[in-house]
């Protein structure tokens, strides 16, 4: 399981640095940050992307996901993981939803959620689920 808890927390940091990057305003890894905004978040006519506050919001909660399978065993450790397993689910299963299609509905990112975005939070979902039946407390 350790092994298992490093690569995800290794791929959540690296999903962090990226989203300090774009709090930070560095367009990364499209340098147009109207193309930027419709590849990474894709809601109707989207001109620019979220600003450093949201951005940075989710870089916190991304590093609080990547640290807690080294938390010491217990319940909160336990409840925590299968917490995040669940958050990261229901991304996954948003973004095959017809809401979502229609919250959501500008190229590339239409395409991406439902080919890229949407199956790492299905692996990443069940890596957590994995953890917390694993996690002792």
């Amino acid at each position: 399981m350790t092994i298992l808890a490093g690569l995800a927390s290794a791929g959540l940091v690296v999903i962090a640095a990226i989203h300090l990057l774009w709090a930070l305003g560095f367009w990364w890894p499209i340098k147009d940050e109207a193309s930027l905004a419709r590849t990474v978040v894709g809601t109707r006519g989207i001109t620019k992307m979220p600003g450093p506050i949201p951005c940075a919001l989710v870089v916190v909660a991304l590093l609080f996901a990547a640290a807690w399978p080294w938390f010491p065993p217990g319940i909160l450790k336990t409840a925590g993981l299968f917490a995040i397993a669940v958050v990261f689910q229901v991304r996954a299963v948003a973004a095959y939803s017809t809401m979502m299609k229609r919250l959501a509905p500008e190229q590339p990112f239409r395409r991406l959620d439902e080919t890229v975005y949407g199956p790492i939070c299905i692996f990443f979902g069940l890596v957590f689920m994995l953890l917390s039946s694993q996690s002792t407390g």
